[in-house]
């Protein structure tokens, strides 16, 4: 009896986690460059001292789709979309370089060139990049920043950095907290795609699809209830046995 229980216990909670996947990736439909997590579960045995008649449901390590969303055109000089394959460095909270590509960029009041989450973007020397006083800044194809000076003329130009983007194996990121990738810790950091080029003008919406979400919830959910229906046979089961017991003594 208390392994039937057990399985159903095991597998309305792991039911619970993945709602929360589902919820939070739903939630996240309209967000600029979010990638939609996955989520799985399996059996697996419970190993002790004695032969592993029991079983658990256990979720899966969390991955993430990081196939590219819809992009959109905003007509902004500082917004840009990474090539394929290509992402753009920032600064985590925590000061560590991380990943992203949302790329709807703005000044921030420190000068210094963030996304739309407030996070700093980081320079081919990998220090986040400042800008100075300019009556103009833009994007170019390569990631190369341009700002014209105050008194600059409408065609004076001039190059001030470039934005680290850099090329990554989706198999070697995993997406933090933060809502940002990162690499293993203790991994070397990597070094700038000098091939890698932006859309300019535009940006990367959610690759969330909210009608596979939602239907994934209903199906979770139901999962849900089927096992709190096991739990509560269990239950039943449990307390008729106990009354034949008692019938028989």
């Amino acid at each position: 009896m208390d392994r039937s229980l057990y399985v159903a216990m095991s597998g309305a909670a792991q039911a619970q986690n993945a709602m929360s996947v589902h919820a939070n990736n739903l939630a996240n439909v309209s967000t600029r460059g979010f990638k939609a997590d996955l989520e799985q579960a399996r059996a697996m045995s419970v190993f002790g001292q004695v032969y592993p008649s029991r079983a658990y449901a256990m979720i899966e390590e969390p991955a993430t789709n990081t196939a590219t969303g819809a992009i959109e055109t905003t007509g902004n000089p500082l917004d840009v979309v990474p090539s394929q394959g290509n992402w753009i460095a920032v600064q985590g909270a925590d000061g560590q370089e991380a990943y992203t590509q949302a790329g709807d960029l703005q000044i921030g009041a420190d000068r210094t060139l963030r996304n739309g989450a407030g996070f700093a973007v980081l320079a081919s020397n990998g220090k986040p990049l400042q800008i100075p006083q300019a009556s103009r800044v833009e994007v170019g194809e390569d990631g190369s920043v341009y700002f014209q000076a105050m008194d600059g003329s409408l065609t004076d130009l001039a190059v001030l950095d470039k934005i680290k983007l850099v090329q990554l194996d989706p198999a070697q990121m995993s997406k933090g907290v933060d809502g940002l990738m990162h690499l293993p810790a203790g991994s070397k950091l990597p070094a700038a795609n000098p091939s890698a080029t932006v859309i300019k003008a535009a940006v990367e919406g959610s690759n969330v699809n909210a009608v596979a979400e939602m239907t994934r919830i209903i199906e979770v959910s139901r999962q849900y209830e089927m096992q709190i229906k096991f739990m509560q046979d269990a239950q039943n089961n449990d307390q008729s046995m106990a009354q034949i017991l008692q019938g028989l003594g």
